[in-house]
């Protein structure tokens, strides 16, 4: 496995340096395969390094295809909508758009929405096709996208799309599988704030217990190609730094 760890000073330096990680692995793409697949995370530190991105970025997004990790089974203009807050952030600072593969977080039926995703990336990917990034965030229980600790969702071994409720039972979720993600050229997790500090080392260095902590499904699995960016407190408490 390569697994890369970046620690910025704060925040807004470790948002500078996704933008920039971004700019490369997207051009990067866009040369060798003629687009830029790339799935995007929710969250307040995303939010940030979309409305960034924006600004800076040089892209042709006439050749950048988004898709999403999860979403949060709401219309597309709820304020918790995943699509909303990107379409807030990123899409609204963009001369030219991307094109948009988007979960129907509105469906009566959240199960075959999680189907309709599955069939929209395989027909977006092909059967043995692959994402080029999937930018990933890590919540104070271990989750990744919506993958949640024990949820029945983790043990999908086929779909690329599942539905899953949240912990709290307070809504359902539509989230990309273990195999999706694992199927994705380089997996970039982001993550900030003191409040991480202690997650991130029990998934980095704590015992192997993915069902319990589900980002070390990708962060602990040598075949996969990891970029882990941090800021500083969420860095403090790992012996390993780079």
């Amino acid at each position: 496995m390569t697994l890369y760890i970046s620690v910025s000073p704060d925040p807004a330096g470790l948002a500078e340096r996704s933008v920039d990680v971004l700019e490369v692995l997207g051009g990067k793409a866009i040369a060798q395969y003629g687009r830029f697949v790339l799935s995007l995370a929710g969250g307040s530190t995303p939010r940030a390094v979309y409305a960034l991105w924006a600004e800076k970025t040089q892209l042709d997004w006439s050749k950048v295809v988004l898709v999403f990790g999860d979403e949060r089974c709401v219309p597309p203009d709820h304020e918790q909508s995943n699509y909303n807050m990107v379409a807030e952030s990123l899409l609204a600072g963009l001369a030219t758009q991307p094109t948009i593969v988007r979960m129907e977080g509105e469906a009566e039926d959240p199960v075959q929405a999680a189907r309709n995703y599955d069939y929209a990336l395989h027909e977006l990917l092909g059967s043995d096709g692959f994402m080029h990034v999937a930018l990933l965030g890590i919540g104070g229980d271990g989750h990744t996208a919506s993958l949640f600790p024990r949820a029945a969702a983790l043990n999908e071994g086929a779909a690329w799309c599942a539905s899953t409720p949240a912990p709290d039972g307070s809504m359902q979720r539509l989230t990309l599988t273990v195999p999706a993600l694992r199927n994705t050229r380089k997996l970039m997790f982001i993550a900030t704030g003191a409040d991480k500090a202690d997650v991130l080392r029990r998934v980095l260095e704590g015992p192997l217990e993915p069902e319990a902590l589900p980002a070390q499904f990708f962060l602990r699995d040598e075949r996969l190609n990891v970029n882990l960016l941090l800021d500083e407190a969420a860095a403090a408490k790992l012996n390993r730094r780079e």
